[in-house]
């Protein structure tokens, strides 16, 4: 066999292998074995008591860009506009007729005192018809009058439920707290960030204690609908325990196929266990550096487990190999360690570039997965790349799969042939299919390109997006949003004057002109200011006449008026007003027609008194999510691009590498884009890390094929030979790993939560396509780029590692 293909003089005996050889690492690592893995057992042990302190729970406020402006004015502002950011409204519906029955109120009282005890409720903001600060305002023969909706005196009686019934007439609240059909009405609970006690509210508990307070009332006639971000999260948590089983699911697809590639028991159980292991530090450390489990960051142990076993695997290949050409066991872990040591932390340090980036995203939730993922991946730096390979030098691998291996290899290699799929992707590195392959690339991305311009920054649907549309919540928002004639998405706008000034006269017309622009804008249903009551006082106080319906110019009319409005239309020192706009839904092209005619009347419209500030709400907060988005979607993809390209740069030292390397990654990129605009997937909170995550996950492949093939044809040989050696070495397992990590996350499509099966579409499809990439792309860009180079016969007869992936 020619001397440049030969394979490494291997050392059956432990004699005649020098422990003085190689690097400085892995001396201190291979020489003191026992130690390593010691220390790893006590680590594990001590991170795994940790793990069981891990917490499951979601926060309003760590799902919102802090650093927003708009964000910023809401929380500056926040104490005086208690129910504009977080809050659950309660719809009960007396399914057997109207509000307006005595059994029906009282049952509706006992769930308004229920719901008021709840831990976290804001109470003095607490809304329903048996609250005080539920009113009528009205003209009667003697002038203005009001009270509560719920009538002095009232007993039940038929004369009380007329009285009553009259009451919610002249309230302004059908559509609002009581539904058009009178069928339903609501119970609206803002809730505080933190509890009585001064702990972060608890969503699980909360949502529990919700769904306590619906099955007791629902079994005595009544039906109970729950919205709100707090209802969203418990809910999310309650499916998350589900995600268990794909856990598991996850564990049994990467071992079978990792067993059905080997036949070795003991090295797949071991390439699990170490994978596994990096799960339990990675869950350890958490609680360790005070940080909780949320339904983002609830995927990362599944991430971290399958990258975990797609190193594990290309380490336990290189090992097979050697112990089949008869290596002992410790000196084919070493060889595997020089060999693969150096490719693997890069590949795993672009990993951590995918997860790191995300830090830039002004949104906690993001970055704690950022974090999150971080840790995992420096635990897999010592166990998958330094604990298996010392796992392995003390079980080594059966005897039986070594040799299979061997055989394998040295049948495909007899006679100089290449056979079945390796002849057929070798093409690739000819001109004919080489041309072929990049022009199709091409023409692929050219399409995508154009149909990514179509995707949305946002949610697509109504109603929850992290869950199904059929769903209990989303059927909820559904019964509501159609009784209630507008959504629960509430959109704030916040104007500003000076002390006291908020029902001058020149303010007002300002919010009366804004008022009547925004119900022009599609998809608002209805607005509600204190200029709209100022109009309907005016009108009222003059026998209903329509010609009446104006603003005065009488400031202590207006002065009168505005004392006694609700105070949620102005803040106690009359230095707030706030614009309530109701929405017909939280589309992501809705709230930017809606942002966008703020905009420009606050442009148009600011004074050095008056300012129109964005935004609260629901609506709002999401609005600025939004924004953060799409301006966070671009920074990252520029982010995690460059720092792949440096790092392969670093690893390769060749511009002309790194395009074959990186091009197929960005084709994969578009691709995926176009693939959301088809499903119907917006850019938001949920989705906003997989492309980085593909990226940062997809190079590995990369990494390992190329370093081969670059190797190779600095020895002398030509593309096509050098690429063969590297699938007859890493290919397979590249192959193996790309489709396990695959169908690992394709089985998330099936979860209940549904930004989960969204995340494992799109990750099963980058896999995919970045393995197919690695395969076919990158050997037809490597004919047009890359270079062999000659090298000395003498050099090349010197023995070095087998098939080396980094020459260095």
């Amino acid at each position: 066999m020619n001397p440049t293909h030969a394979p490494q003089q291997v050392a059956a005996d432990l004699a005649q292998f020098d422990p003085r050889s190689g690097s400085f690492l892995e001396r201190l690592l291979f020489n003191h074995r026992i130690v390593v893995v010691v220390l790893c057992a006590v680590v594990t042990v001590l991170l795994g008591w940790q793990a069981g302190k891990l917490r499951l729970n979601a926060s309003f406020e760590k799902a919102i860009p802090a650093g927003h402006p708009y964000i910023a004015n809401y929380l500056k502002y926040q104490k005086e506009l208690s129910g504009l950011g977080n809050a659950v409204r309660i719809a009960v519906e007396n399914p057997n007729g109207t509000i307006y029955d005595r059994r029906y109120l009282d049952l509706l009282a006992r769930i308004s005192d229920e719901v008021f005890l709840l831990p976290g409720v804001d109470r003095p903001f607490m809304k329903s018809l048996w609250t005080p600060n539920t009113r009528w305002v009205g003209v009667t023969e003697e002038g203005m009058d009001g009270g509560p909706v719920i009538p002095e005196g009232y007993d039940g009686s038929p004369d009380s439920l007329r009285k009553m019934a009259a009451n919610v007439a002249r309230s302004g609240e059908i559509g609002q707290i009581v539904a058009r059909d009178a069928g339903s009405s609501v119970i609206y609970v803002p809730l505080l960030a933190v509890d009585a006690q001064g702990k972060p509210l608890d969503y699980q508990a909360l949502s529990g204690a919700l769904e306590t307070i619906r099955a007791k009332y629902e079994a005595q006639g009544v039906r109970i609908h729950v919205t709100g971000f707090a209802k969203i999260a418990g809910d999310l948590i309650d499916g998350l325990r589900q995600v268990l089983l794909f856990f598991g699911v996850a564990i049994a697809i990467a071992a079978a196929m990792v067993f059905w590639y080997t036949r070795c028991a003991r090295s797949t159980l071991l390439v699990v266990a170490s994978s596994l292991v990096a799960v339990v530090w990675q869950l350890g450390l958490l609680p360790t550096l005070g940080y909780a489990l949320d339904p983002y960051s609830m995927l990362v142990p599944f991430l971290i487990f399958a990258i975990g076993m797609s190193h594990g695997a290309q380490k336990m290949n290189g090992i097979m190999q050697d112990i089949g050409r008869g290596a002992h066991k410790l000196v084919a872990a070493r060889f595997t360690f020089r060999r693969l040591f150096l490719a693997g932390l890069t590949a795993l340090l672009a990993d951590a570039v995918g997860f790191a980036v995300l830090l830039v995203i002004d949104i906690q939730a993001i970055r704690e997965l950022a974090i999150a993922a971080s840790i995992g991946v420096a635990a897999l730096i010592f166990t998958n790349l330094i604990l298996l390979p010392i796992l392995l030098s003390y079980t080594g691998v059966s005897a039986a799969a070594a040799q299979r291996s061997l055989r394998a290899e040295e049948t495909e290699r007899a006679g100089g042939g290449k056979e079945g799929l390796w002849r057929f992707l070798d093409l690739f590195t000819r001109k004919p299919w080489a041309g072929v392959a990049v022009v199709a690339a091409c023409v692929l991305a050219v399409g995508a390109g154009v149909t990514s311009h179509y995707l949305k920054i946002g949610d697509l649907d109504p109603g929850a997006p992290e869950l199904r549309p059929d769903s209990r919540y989303n059927r909820d928002v559904a019964y509501i949003s159609a009784h209630y004639g507008a959504s629960s998405d509430v959109y704030a706008v916040l104007v500003k004057t000076p002390d006291g000034g908020c029902a001058g006269y020149d303010v007002l017309k300002r919010v009366d002109a804004l008022d009547w622009q925004l119900r022009q804008v599609e998809g608002v249903e209805s607005v509600n200011t204190l200029a709209l009551l100022n109009r309907r006082m005016l009108s009222g106080l003059n026998e209903a006449n329509p010609k009446w319906y104006e603003m005065s110019r009488n400031q202590e009319m207006l002065n009168s008026i505005t004392a006694g409005a609700p105070r949620g239309l102005y803040n106690d020192a009359c230095n707030l007003l706030t614009v309530y706009v109701y929405l017909k839904d939280h589309r992501a092209d809705t709230l930017s027609r809606v942002v966008a005619h703020v905009d420009a009347f606050a442009a148009a419209n600011d004074t050095a008194d008056v300012k129109f500030l964005q935004a609260a709400g629901s609506a709002g907060i999401e609005a600025a999510t939004n924004i953060v988005v799409k301006r966070s979607w671009y920074e990252m993809l520029f982010l995690v691009y460059g720092a792949v390209i440096v790092l392969c740069f670093i690893t390769f030292r060749s511009w002309r590498a790194v395009v074959v390397a990186v091009m197929p990654l960005m084709l994969t990129s578009v691709l995926a884009e176009a693939l959301m605009v088809v499903l119907g997937i917006g850019v938001k909170v949920a989705t906003l890390p997989v492309i980085a995550l593909g990226v940062g996950i997809g190079i590995d492949y990369a990494l390992y094929i190329l370093s081969v093939t670059q190797a190779r044809m600095k020895e002398g040989m030509s593309l096509s030979e050098a690429y063969y050696r590297a699938l007859l070495f890493t290919g397979k397992v590249v192959m193996l790993t790309g489709v396990t990590l695959a169908v690992g996350v394709a089985t998330w499509a099936f979860s209940p939560i549904k930004f989960q099966a969204d995340m494992g579409i799109l990750l099963a499809f980058m896999f995919l396509l970045n393995m197919l990439g690695a395969l076919v792309l990158l050997p037809a860009l490597g004919h047009f780029l890359l270079r062999s180079a000659p090298v000395s016969r003498v050099a090349a007869d010197v023995p070095n590692t087998m098939p080396t992936t980094q020459q260095r």
